[in-house]
């Protein structure tokens, strides 16, 4: 899957990468938009950075992400 800047997410799991931190738990079902797709390495194990509705900006690995349609 490949994010793009200002696209709208959900984060609506918790990921298997060993990225995630305990802390995170609390973010599953939030939704934000990309602000850093990371998309010049176009790696999917790279973290995505997320601007979370009254949460701050945080970043993430991919497999937590769910693109929410307009």
């Amino acid at each position: 899957m490949t994010f793009r800047n200002g696209q709208k997410v959900e984060i609506y799991q918790k990921s298997a990468d060993e990225s995630w931190e305990s802390y995170m738990d609390e973010f599953v079902g939030l939704h934000g938009i990309i602000t850093d797709p990371d998309a010049v390495k176009n790696d999917p194990d790279a973290l995505v950075e997320v601007s979370l509705d009254e949460k701050g900006t945080h970043r993430f690995p991919q497999d937590c992400l769910r693109i929410l349609e307009d």
